[in-house]
């Protein structure tokens, strides 16, 4: 798998360093609490009429299911399309396990079980993604499989 996709499995690699700084590294208190990534949606969604219904929570879930779409994506990548189940419950398993370090490892973070649904969905939406965006050439492949299968067994007969 690695062998095989080098350069992909070095940005995966990469991604999930990123993933696991963003999710364990210490929140540090900063300013009056209000400043960040999801502060500063909420802020830009508070001038646009008829989006200030969207809370904080709102846009953490949304950012965190943006944060594991990728994730689904190089698993379905690195793994291939006959494994795009593997893939999401790898997406599961890599949630719980960052849920879990914050409980008991990273206490300086605050665990929740709703990033948990965030992460696996955002997994699963890019698994998802992938499998669709890739059925076509998978379809074309497998039909070009087949011809040449055909030919080969026809091959003994036309040489006789």
């Amino acid at each position: 798998m690695f062998r095989r996709h080098p350069l992909l499995s070095v940005v995966t690699f990469a991604y999930l360093a990123f993933v696991g700084w963003v999710t364990l590294s210490p929140q540090l208190p900063l300013g009056d609490g209000t400043d960040g990534f999801v502060w500063t949606v909420l802020s830009v969604l508070d001038r646009i009429p008829g989006t200030r219904w969207i809370d904080y929570a709102d846009v953490e879930f949304a950012a965190n299911i943006a944060m594991f779409f990728p994730v689904g994506m190089f698993f379905v990548l690195l793994l291939g399309r006959g494994k795009w189940w593997l893939a999401m419950l790898l997406g599961f398993g890599l949630s719980v396990a960052i849920e879990l370090a914050q409980l008991l490892v990273f206490t300086s973070r605050v665990a929740d079980i709703r990033d948990v649904a965030s992460n696996t969905s955002g997994a699963v939406l890019g698994a998802l993604a992938v499998v669709i965006l890739t059925a076509a050439k998978a379809r074309e492949l497998k039909r070009a499989a087949r011809a040449r299968q055909q030919l080969e067994q026809r091959a003994p007969v036309l040489q006789r």
